[in-house]
């Protein structure tokens, strides 16, 4: 009863809200107050939301989608409309009824078509909806609907600021000078009322959800009155619902919800609003024909119109559309700049180095000896000793050379293309140029990944063509065949299985880079010449702790006596995800063999489990002391800071604000320990802000502790007999 009660709470508020392209609960609550500034609006409209979330739910449509808001907002603006125009009577609330569901119906034959093409609805199904109404109401009197005389079909109609909205606001006093007065009444016109305090409330609800946001409100507004200004489109000044409804809106849209907040996108919201005067312009003239006001229509249209635009291009460039929409624009713009920074498994195929033990990188990418044009992007590896050298003895025979006769391995998983094993080994100093490249495996990892690895000992090779090999499966050993004066295994990625393929640079999932001192861990790279590469060494232990299957559970119990349950996940797009059974926070993760780090966050910053996650946001699987796990927490994480309110207004242009991760692992009281903490860096000044222990035992994770910003945070973490 309970679930179903919150789930109704979220669907109402989250209606209200969507209006802003939000999901904030105190713009949702603010919006629906001011809703009732117009009673019988506001009523009418809280009556029409309820309808339609249970209309839905009781259909079987989505019930995630319906918890958002996007099936019921269009039935929220109508029931505003409704009490706006008509007169309370026995008639009313029947074709208001019959209107709801009709535009329900509309929403959803619209959201399965537009969705195709991954456009929104928008304000599409009220405003058909609601020209139904009014063209059926002005053509029978029969219907019973009783007008109200509203100075707002008058603006609407018109498009211009005709002088009885002043008169109908006189309790509204006006107190502010011209423009702000004129954008506060702007916004409240989205609610169909001209009110100074609305618009106030609304901008306070608007700020507090988005930094960015509000200030395209304000981008939106500032250009539509230059632009009428210059031009003297509107000479009695526009109208406040299409200022709030049209322009306003158009910008925020395009600006800082459909695509990712930067200059460019700030540039196309100025750039949409003489294009919205051309529409607001001719359809207020066409629909002026037929008596229907044009409403939000130009916003609608100009909005899917300007977003399938972007969707043709061929190369995105760099206006980039939002890919997940996470209902802010803050969180768009930091989670698309911390995945394009870390979220590397999203974008490569995951290549592990082709060999055990430290090898040293002799030849890299566009080296002077081989690897040249369109073969340029390939490494050859040798193993030294610490005088870097290669050989030991006399260095007059292969296997006098470390590397010669050390096995080569599969670098990923893959079906074996091409097989060469008979050529001979060179003796030092000869090379073969007749057959160039030796014995060689090619491996298909994927359609258009290919790997080779060359060079390999005669007759050696384990593997025949149409073989599936896994990573870390023997190949063969380290040669001196083909082209080669000494030995040294060449490795290259290619997108054809042909053995002579050009080259395509491509990086090594996760190694070591082994320098005097420190242990360097590379993340989706490409070591250099010269550097000492080798794979990390895993800990079976940590690995099995941090490896969750579907249908995991876990009891997490606070000190304070806070318990939630956690239970793993996979959703509809295969991610893989915890989720509090209590709060409703969810952490997505990553865990690919080698290392766990965690994606994204939703839900609760008060959960115990938005408190793993700050601890537990990146762990690589190696008990190794010396190597660090460094990353970089997406700055909406805000446990680290009361407010990032400042950088949020100038992170579209410049940011000044970073969080980042530290881990490692070590041991304590013979209990294994991943040890983090995170720093805020503000102008390049960094401040450590959380300090961090996870403590595992028996292959599981036991308990972990939190500090954040100077408060202690210990939880119990339980796997057995928590039913």
């Amino acid at each position: 009863m309970k679930s179903k009660v919150l789930y109704y709470y979220k669907a109402i508020i989250n209606s209200y809200a969507i209006l802003f392209f939000s999901q904030s609960r105190v713009l949702g609550i603010l919006l629906l107050v001011v809703s009732f500034f117009n009673a019988a609006a506001g009523l009418t409209g809280l009556a029409g939301t309820c309808i339609a979330v249970a209309m839905v739910t009781m259909m079987g449509y989505d019930r995630v989608s319906a918890q958002t808001g996007v099936y019921s907002f269009n039935v929220l603006l109508l029931g505003i409309a409704f009490g706006t125009f008509y007169q309370f009577n026995i008639t009313y609330w029947l074709w208001f009824i019959v209107a709801c569901l009709l535009v329900v119906s509309i929403t959803i034959v619209l959201t399965g078509l537009l969705g195709k093409y991954g456009l929104p609805v928008l304000s599409l199904p009220f405003i058909i909806t609601f020209w139904i109404i009014l063209a059926a109401a002005n053509g029978s009197g029969a219907m019973g609907l009783q007008q109200k005389e509203s100075y707002m079909l008058v603006e609407l109609n018109i498009g211009g600021e005709p002088f009885i909205a002043w008169v109908l606001s006189a309790w509204d006093v006006g107190f502010l000078p011209k423009y702000p007065d004129l954008f506060f009444r702007s916004l409240s016109s989205i609610f169909f009322q001209n009110s100074v305090i609305a618009g106030v409330i609304m901008s306070i609800g608007l700020f507090i959800h988005s930094r960015i946001g509000f200030s395209l409100l304000v981008v939106g507004f500032a250009a539509a009155c230059i632009f009428n200004q210059l031009t003297g489109f509107y000479p009695d000044g526009i109208s406040h619902y299409h200022l709030g409804a049209n322009f306003i809106m158009i910008s925020l849209a395009i600006g800082g919800f459909f695509l990712i907040p930067s200059y460019r996108s700030f540039l196309w919201a100025i750039v949409t609003i003489p294009l919205a005067f051309l529409i607001v312009n001719a359809f207020t003239k066409l629909l002026g024909a037929y008596n229907l006001p044009v409403f939000s229509l130009p916003f609608a249209v100009l909005t899917i119109t300007l977003l399938y635009f972007f969707m043709l291009r061929v190369i995105p460039g760099k206006l980039k559309l939002t890919p997940i929409q996470h209902y802010s624009p803050e969180t768009n713009l930091y989670q698309y700049l911390n995945g394009q920074e870390r979220l590397h498994d999203l974008k490569y195929l995951r290549l592990n180095l082709p060999f055990v033990g430290t090898w040293t990188v002799s030849q890299g990418y566009d080296g002077g000896i081989t690897h040249q044009d369109e073969w340029s992007k390939a490494l050859d590896f040798v193993i030294t000793d610490e005088d870097n050298n290669t050989y030991r003895d006399t260095g007059t025979r292969p296997e006098h050379f470390y590397c010669f006769n050390k096995p080569v391995l599969a670098c990923a998983d893959g079906v074996v293309e091409e097989v060469v094993s008979h050529i001979e080994d060179n003796a030092i100093g000869v090379v073969n140029t007749g057959q160039n490249w030796g014995n060689t495996v090619v491996i298909k990892h994927i359609t258009g990944i290919y790997t080779k690895a060359s060079h390999l000992k005669q007759h050696s090779i384990k593997v025949k063509i149409g073989d599936y090999v896994r990573q870390g499966d023997m190949l063969g050993l380290c040669g001196n065949s083909g082209r080669s004066p000494e030995p040294h295994l060449h490795f290259q990625v290619q997108v054809t299985p042909y053995i002579g393929s050009k080259t395509l640079a491509y990086p090594f999932a996760y190694y070591i880079n082994s320098k005097t001192d420190l242990k360097d861990l590379k993340s989706f790279e490409t070591p250099a010449e010269g550097t000492q590469v080798h794979p990390v060494d895993l800990s079976t232990q940590l690995k099995q702790a941090f490896t969750w299957q579907p249908g995991y559970n876990a009891q997490l119990t606070g000190a304070d006596g806070r318990t939630e349950r956690v239970e793993v996940y996979t959703d509809a797009y295969n991610s893989t995800h915890l989720t509090s059974k209590e709060s409703g926070a969810s952490i997505y993760f990553i865990n690919n063999g080698t290392v766990c780090y965690f994606t994204s966050f939703y839900g609760d910053e008060r959960s115990l489990l938005y408190y793993f996650y700050l601890a537990a946001y990146k762990v690589v699987f190696t008990a190794d002391s010396d190597i660090t796990a460094n990353d970089v927490y997406p700055l909406q994480a805000k446990g680290f800071s009361l407010s990032i309110w400042l950088h949020d207004l100038l992170a579209p242009f410049y940011q000044f604000m970073r969080y980042s991760y530290q881990s490692k692992t070590n041991y304590q009281q013979q209990q294994l320990v991943v040890a983090a903490k995170g720093y805020k860096e503000v102008f390049n000044k960094k401040k450590q802000v959380m300090d961090a222990n996870i403590f595992i035992a028996d292959n599981e994770i036991r308990s972990f502790e939190i500090n954040l910003n100077g408060k202690n945070t210990t939880v119990k973490w339980q796997t057995e007999n928590i039913f």
